[in-house]
């Protein structure tokens, strides 16, 4: 599991972005300073809420793939027959390695099960199934959130090699070349936009998911509630990195903005 100090070092902004602190803090007025030292707590305490969403959903997940489905049915075997009960033959569901890597592809329609929801019987395994069918029948019915996020991932894809380097180089020339910040800080709004246009498709994506697994039998009064914690815990992860995104976005607009009153 992810350690406290590496989880947090994950939400700030990168080493080199960084190295700008002693420039940027000379001069500061003390309303620049108290803005700076806000969005800093405001790092620490998204940070730290996202460190407990991991460790109990890493829980949550740990615990849920101990107890067994009454009908014995796997993952591969849950996420099919939700396919078929929506009238979804053209997609497939495959194994992927890792630990909780499971995703849905809607390049190559495949449902991409992690090794222990593919093959495993437990709560666990159907609820991610299930949750990742989800994202097969938003796609066969044109959900339009998965549309927008869809079409936005080449964007993201185009961008996120160069963003950084460009904030780096925007801060670094912040005197004779501000507009070059602004460009970066307009490439990172991309990511924070994508972050946030996700939250509804993975909402609506496990709202089909438990809505299914209970009408379908697959879950029970016994173990509905197990399927509910379980994604509501994955739920919160996109929160949690949809807020540091925007986080970031700001604190790099703060600095944008303090070296334009130089």
């Amino acid at each position: 599991m992810m350690t406290l100090i590496s989880f947090l070092a994950s939400f700030l902004p990168s080493g080199e972005i960084i190295l700008q602190a002693n420039y940027y803090g000379n001069g500061q007025s003390s309303t620049q300073m108290g803005g700076t030292v806000l969005i800093w707590i405001l790092f620490g305490f998204i940070a730290l809420a996202g460190w407990i969403v991991q460790a109990q959903l890493q829980s949550r997940f740990k615990k849920y793939s101990s107890l067994s489905l009454r009908n014995g049915m796997t993952g591969k075997d849950v996420a099919e027959k939700m396919l078929h009960d929506h009238g979804i033959y053209d997609v497939q569901v495959i194994s992927t390695r890792g630990h909780l890597t499971d995703h849905y592809n809607p390049m190559n329609k495949t449902i991409n099960l992690s090794e222990p929801v593919y093959s495993g019987t437990s709560v666990a395994a159907a609820a991610v199934a299930a949750h990742e069918t989800g994202h097969a029948v938003q796609h066969a019915v044109g959900y339009a959130p998965l549309k927008m996020r869809s079409a936005l991932v080449p964007v993201i894809s185009a961008t996120s090699r160069w963003v950084m380097w460009v904030i780096l180089l925007g801060i670094i020339m912040l005197q004779t070349f501000p507009a070059l910040l602004w460009v970066g800080i307009a490439m990172f709004a991309l990511t924070t936009i994508f972050s946030f246009v996700t939250l509804p498709v993975e909402k609506n994506a496990t709202n089909r998911a438990l809505a299914w697994l209970s009408n379908a039998g697959i879950t029970d009064v016994s173990n509905q509630s197990q399927a509910v914690d379980a994604l509501r815990w994955a739920g919160y992860t996109y929160v949690v990195a949809a807020l540091g995104s925007l986080a970031t976005l700001i604190y790099y607009i703060m600095i944008a903005l303090g070296g334009n009153r130089r």
